[in-house]
C-alpha cells in the first residue's frame, strides 16, 4: 500500500519520504494490515512543523498529530503515538477485563459453616 504524503508550505524531500516509510515499516511488527496511510506535513510561519498522520485498520482508524521545531523529531513523536495506539488496538481482544477474570467461586455452604464456627 502506498503512503500519501502531503506537504503544506514545505517540499517533501527524499529524506523525509524515506523516514516516514521507515517508520511505517516498523509498525508492521504488529502484523495488522494498514488499509490506507496518509501523512500531512505543515510548516508554519513561526518555524514549527506540524505532522498529522491517519492510518486505517480493519478494526478502526489511528490518528496522531505532533508539533515541534525539529521536523524529524516531530516525525518520531507522531509515530510513537501511533505505535501506542496500534499496540492498544491489537491487544484489546486478548486483554483481561474484571468481568471476565477467573475468580475462584466460593460456595455458600462453606461461608455458612465458617460463620457458624465464629458464632459458637
Amino acid at each position: 500500500m502506498t503512503i500519501e504524503i502531503t506537504g503544506k508550505n514545505i517540499d517533501i524531500t527524499p529524506a523525509i519520504r524515506a523516514r516516514i516509510e521507515f517508520k511505517f515499516n516498523k509498525l508492521e511488527k504488529y502484523q495488522v494490515p494498514l488499509i490506507s496511510k496518509h501523512v500531512t506535513i505543515t510548516k508554519e510561519p513561526n518555524g514549527q512543523h506540524t505532522i498529522d498522520v491517519s492510518a486505517t485498520l480493519p478494526g478502526g482508524q489511528l490518528i496522531a498529530s505532533a508539533r515541534r521545531d525539529d521536523l524529524f523529531g516531530a516525525i518520531t513523536e507522531v509515530f510513537q503515538k501511533l505505535e501506542r495506539q496500534m499496540n492498544k488496538q491489537t491487544h484489546k481482544p486478548t486483554s483481561r477485563r474484571a468481568t471476565h477474570s477467573d475468580k475462584p467461586e466460593v460456595e455458600e455452604e462453606t461461608i455458612a459453616e465458617e460463620e457458624s464456627d465464629f458464632i459458637d
